[in-house]
C-alpha cells in the first residue's frame, strides 16, 4: 500500500468532515437489535453508485439506478436491515420512493437527494410505519461520531460490524475516505454501474463531479467486492454508494497524479471491507485466496479462479483441513478456461501440489500444515500466457448450513 495512505483508528463514514450518521432500532428485527442506519452529508455531495446485476433487483436498487442516471447531488443514504423490499412489485417501488420523501421532510432536503437500501427477507412489503419510526429516531441522533453505530445497524447475519477510514495527503492536504459495509452470506457480488446481501456506503471529502466518481468507483468495485465469494449466491440488493462533499478543497480529474493517489486510497478502503466480509462469512473458518497466473487470457484466469473459489467440494475440503487437490483440478477442468493440463502447476502457499498436471510428490503432511491455517493461498499456474486473476473465498462449514436452514428475519 502507498505509504501516504494511513488507516484511522476506529474509522468510519463519519471520520470524513461534513458527514453525520446514526444507527437506531426501528423494530424491523425481532431481536430488538439496531436495524436502521442513516448517513447524512451536511453539504450537497456528488455521488456515484454500483448495483447488483441480478435480474430480480430490489426496489431500492431500481430507484438507486434511476437517481445515479439522473445525476445531481446527494444529502442522505438510509439503510434498513430486516426487510429487503425485493420482489415487491409496484408497491415496493412506491414504498422506496416514499422512504426518500419521509427522509426529505425530516431532513429538509429534496427527495431527489436521498437514496435508500434494504436488506433482509425477500418478498415482504415494507412496513412504512417502521420506516417513519426509523427516521424519527435517526434524524435527531445524527452525530459526527455516529459512523460505528450506523455500521452496527445494517448487520444481519454479520457477527461484527465492518467500518474503516483512511487519510491520504494529496497536494499537502489531508483527504479522508470512510466506509461501512455489511454482508456475511448471499455473497458473490457482480456489481455494475447503471445501465447480501452486501451493502456499502463510502464517504469522502474530495472534490469531484459525478462522472469522475463513477470512473473511480466501478473499477475499484471490480477489484474488491466483485473479487469475493462466500457462497456463490448473488443478492437482489447489492448496492455501493460513494458520496463526495468536497470539503477538503482538493479537486481531482481523471488522468492526473491526484486522481491516481485517491484511487489507491479508495481501493484500499474497499478491499479492506471486502476482505472483512469474507473473514466474517457465515460459519467461515478459513480465508482462501485463489490465484490463477500465466493463463492464456484474463478471461480464462477469471473462469478458473472463480470455479475453484465457488466449488462446494473445495470449500468443504478446506473446512475439513483436507488438502485434496483433486477437487481443485476438477474445478479448473470444468471452469471453461482453455489450458493444457500438462502445463499446469499448483501450489498451496509456496508448497508444490501439482506439477505438470500430476502429483508433485509433496508429502501429504506438508500440505496438511498449509490447509490447517486460518489463511492460505492456492496458486494455479497455467504456464501458457500472461493472464492473471484472483478471488477471495471462504470455506463451507456446518454452521453455514445451520444459519441458512434456520434464517428467517
Amino acid at each position: 500500500m502507498n505509504n501516504k495512505i494511513e488507516f484511522i483508528e476506529n474509522g468510519s463514514v463519519t471520520s470524513v468532515p461534513g458527514f453525520k450518521a446514526a444507527g437506531v432500532t426501528a423494530g424491523f428485527k425481532k431481536s430488538g437489535a439496531p436495524d436502521f442506519a442513516l448517513v447524512y452529508s451536511e453539504f450537497p455531495a456528488a455521488f456515484a453508485g454500483v448495483f447488483t446485476s441480478c435480474t430480480f433487483a430490489a426496489a431500492p436498487v431500481l430507484l438507486g439506478r434511476e437517481k445515479v442516471l439522473a445525476g445531481g447531488t446527494l444529502r442522505a443514504f438510509a439503510i434498513n436491515s430486516g426487510n429487503a423490499n425485493a420482489c415487491t412489485g409496484a408497491q415496493g417501488l412506491a414504498n422506496a420512493r416514499k422512504s426518500c420523501e419521509i427522509a426529505a421532510e425530516k431532513l429538509n432536503v429534496p427527495a431527489s437527494d436521498v437514496v435508500v437500501a434494504s436488506t433482509g427477507r425477500i418478498g415482504v412489503q415494507m412496513d412504512m410505519s417502521l420506516i417513519e419510526k426509523g427516521f424519527e429516531l435517526a434524524v435527531p441522533a445524527l452525530s459526527n461520531d455516529g459512523g460505528n453505530d450506523a455500521s452496527r445497524a445494517i448487520m444481519t447475519t454479520d457477527t461484527v460490524p465492518k467500518a474503516v477510514a483512511v487519510k491520504v495527503k494529496i497536494n499537502g492536504v489531508d483527504v479522508t475516505v470512510g466506509a461501512m459495509t455489511k454482508g456475511a452470506g448471499m455473497i458473490d457480488p457482480k456489481l455494475i454501474a447503471p445501465h447480501a446481501t452486501m451493502l456499502c456506503c463510502i464517504t469522502t471529502d474530495i472534490a469531484a463531479d459525478n462522472a469522475t466518481l463513477a470512473k473511480l468507483l466501478e473499477p475499484c468495485a471490480q477489484d474488491s467486492f466483485n473479487r469475493i465469494t462466500v457462497d456463490g449466491d448473488m443478492s437482489t440488493n447489492d448496492t455501493v454508494i460513494l458520496m463526495a462533499n468536497g470539503r477538503s478543497g482538493v479537486a481531482i480529474a481523471e488522468g492526473t497524479a491526484e486522481f491516481e493517489l485517491f484511487r489507491e486510497a479508495l481501493l484500499s478502503v474497499m478491499q479492506k471491507l471486502a476482505r472483512e466480509m469474507v473473514m466474517d462469512g457465515e460459519g467461515a473458518t478459513k480465508f482462501v485466496t485463489v490465484k490463477v497466473i500465466n493463463a492464456r487470457s484474463v478471461a480464462d484466469a477469471k473462469l478458473a479462479a472463480e470455479a475453484v473459489a465457488n466449488s462446494l467440494l473445495c470449500k468443504t475440503a478446506w473446512f475439513g483441513n483436507d488438502p485434496n487437490w483433486g477437487r481443485v483440478v476438477a474445478a479448473l477442468g470444468y471452469s471453461g478456461a482453455e489450458f493444457d493440463p500438462a502445463n499446469c502447476n499448483i501450489y498451496y502457499d509456496e508448497t508444490p501440489v501439482v506439477r505438470n498436471g500430476g502429483d508433485a510428490g509433496t508429502p501429504e503432511a506438508d500440505l496438511l500444515d498449509v490447509v490447517k491455517k486460518r489463511e492460505f493461498v492456492i496458486t494455479c499456474d497455467f504456464g501458457e500466457g500472461r493472464g492473471e486473476y484472483w478471488v477471495w473465498s471462504s470455506d463451507l462449514s456446518h454452521e453455514y448450513v445451520t444459519i441458512n436452514a434456520d434464517y428467517h428475519t
